[in-house]
C-alpha cells in the first residue's frame, strides 16, 4: 500500500509523491526512538581525557643508582609511578561513548520517526529547493513562508549550490538521504525532501 506526502506548496496538490505505507505509515515508538538518539550523540562524543603510564614517560633507560651499598632504597627506573616524574599508575585512558544498535533496530526507529513526522505535517516534498546558483538569497526566498524554527533538508547530493547557500542560514541544514540522522529528524520542525531522497530513504529502510 502507498500513501501520499504533502508538497511544500500546499495549493500544488499534483507535487504530492506516493510513498510505500510500509516506511512511512508505522506506529511511534518512543522507547526505541530514544534508544536510537541516544546512541548517536553518545557516538558523537570524544573521550579525550588521558594520562600518562609509565611506557609513554620520558626517560628511565637506564638505573638510577646501583642495587645495593648506596643507603638509598632500590629502584630500577625513574619513570615508576613512585617518582614524581615517573607515570600514573591507573591512567586514564581515551574511550569510546559509542554505543551497540543493530541494523535492524535502526530502520525500525528512523521509519518510526518519518512516520510521526509525516502524521505532525513536518515532513514535506519538494522539487524545486534547490538553489540554481549559490546565493543564500535564493534559497531564503524558496523557504521564506515556511513557519519553522529549525529546517531540514533532505537531497540525494548536496551539491556546491545547496552548500554555499545554506551555510549562512543558521536554522537551515543540509544532509543526504545516505546519512540520515535520527538526531537532525527529531529537532526539525520541518523536514524539506526531494522526490530522489525519498526514494533512497525507501530503498534503504525496506
Amino acid at each position: 500500500m502507498s500513501m501520499q506526502i504533502p508538497a511544500l506548496n500546499e495549493q500544488d496538490s499534483s507535487g504530492n509523491v506516493g510513498v510505500a505505507e510500509a516506511i512511512f505509515g508505522q506506529p511511534f515508538n518512543e522507547t526505541l526512538v530514544h534508544q536510537l538518539v541516544v546512541k548517536y550523540l553518545a557516538g558523537a562524543r570524544a573521550g579525550t581525557k588521558a594520562q600518562k603510564t609509565r611506557s609513554d614517560v620520558s626517560g628511565g633507560g637506564s638505573k638510577p643508582w646501583r642495587q645495593k651499598g648506596t643507603g638509598r632504597a632500590r629502584s630500577g627506573t625513574t619513570r615508576s609511578p613512585v617518582w614524581r616524574t615517573g607515570g600514573v599508575a591507573f591512567a586514564a585512558r581515551p574511550r569510546s561513548y559509542d554505543q551497540k544498535l543493530n541494523k535492524k533496530m535502526f530502520r525500525v526507529g528512523v521509519r518510526s520517526i518519518l512516520s510521526e513526522l509525516l502524521r505532525q505535517d513536518r515532513l514535506v516534498v519538494s522539487n524545486d529547493i534547490l538553489p540554481s546558483s549559490p546565493k543564500t538569497k535564493e534559497l531564503n526566498s524558496r523557504i521564506k513562508n515556511i513557519d519553522a524554527k529549525r529546517i531540514l533538508i533532505v537531497v540525494e547530493n548536496v551539491d556546491a549550490n545547496l552548500a554555499l547557500a545554506s551555510r549562512n542560514i543558521p536554522y537551515v541544514e543540509v544532509i543526504e538521504a545516505i546519512n540520515l540522522s535520527p538526531v537532525l529528524l527529531v529537532s526539525a520542525d520541518k523536514v524539506i525532501a526531494t522526490p530522489g531522497a525519498l526514494k533512497q530513504i525507501e530503498e534503504r529502510l525496506a
